[in-house]
Formats: structure tokens, C-alpha cells, sequence
């Protein structure tokens, strides 16, 4: 069996909806044949006291080295000034953004759908095709 390739994922998600968050890295921990590292700011995980500005160069600095910018697209996306920064500086660099449709939800961002590549269901082969149709 040939080796498995290790995607670079920034996966961009609101803080207030960590169990969604969540349940989409239980679904890729679980994947078969697939592995991955996770670029992302885990709520658990955050960023020290900054400004504004240094965040954002913290942000640029997760994004720049990805395969790929992975968007929770629940509604709640199109409300968050993070997530748009997210979202623009990933476009802006050419990075591939696909959307995810939260668990049980079928209205989707358009915050994420105007700059997305692909907006998948939530379904682990589909989520897993996409990463690895567009990953660069």
C-alpha cells in the first residue's frame, strides 16, 4: 500500500458552535485510509492576549502552509468578522475552500458559499473525497 499523504487542514469554525467543530474531528480522526494535521484554533486551544492586528498575522501564519481551508458552513458563518477574515485571506492566497454542511442543518453560509470550491453533507467519504479532490 503506497503511503498515505498528510493533509494540511485549517478547519475555520465559530467558537460558540464547538460541538460541531468537534464531531467533524471525530469524523477525520476516524476516516479510514486518512490522515491529517489540523492548522486550526481549537477553542481549547487559544491564541494569548493580542491585539487585533497580531492576531490576524497569527491567523495568515496558520493559513499560509495548507492543503486546504475546510468551512463549517452553518449560517452562523456569515456573522462572524473572523470567519470572513479567514475566509478572504485563504481565497486571497488561492487556497482551496470547501464547505460543510453542519449535522442536520440544510441552510448554508453564504459567506462560504460564494468563495467555495465544493460544499459537501455531512457524510465522511464525501468530506474525505473533497479534502482530497481539492487539496493542494
Amino acid at each position: 500500500m503506497p503511503a498515505l499523504l498528510n493533509y494540511r487542514l485549517f478547519i475555520s469554525h465559530a467558537w460558540s458552535y464547538h460541538d460541531d467543530y468537534t464531531r467533524l474531528i471525530d469524523l477525520l480522526d476516524n476516516a479510514n485510509d486518512f490522515m491529517y494535521s489540523n492548522y486550526s484554533v481549537p477553542r481549547d486551544d487559544k491564541f494569548g492576549r493580542m491585539t487585533a492586528n497580531q492576531l490576524k498575522e497569527e491567523l495568515k501564519d496558520q493559513i499560509r502552509p495548507i492543503n486546504c481551508f475546510v468551512a463549517l458552513a452553518g449560517v452562523y458563518m456569515s456573522h462572524s468578522d473572523w470567519i470572513q477574515f479567514e475566509l478572504d485571506f485563504a481565497d486571497l492566497i488561492g487556497k482551496p475552500i470547501i464547505g460543510i454542511k453542519p449535522w442536520g442543518n440544510s441552510n448554508v453560509s453564504s459567506a462560504v458559499s460564494d468563495v467555495a470550491q465544493e460544499i459537501v453533507g455531512w457524510n465522511t467519504d464525501s468530506i474525505v473525497d473533497v479534502i482530497r479532490k481539492y487539496s493542494i
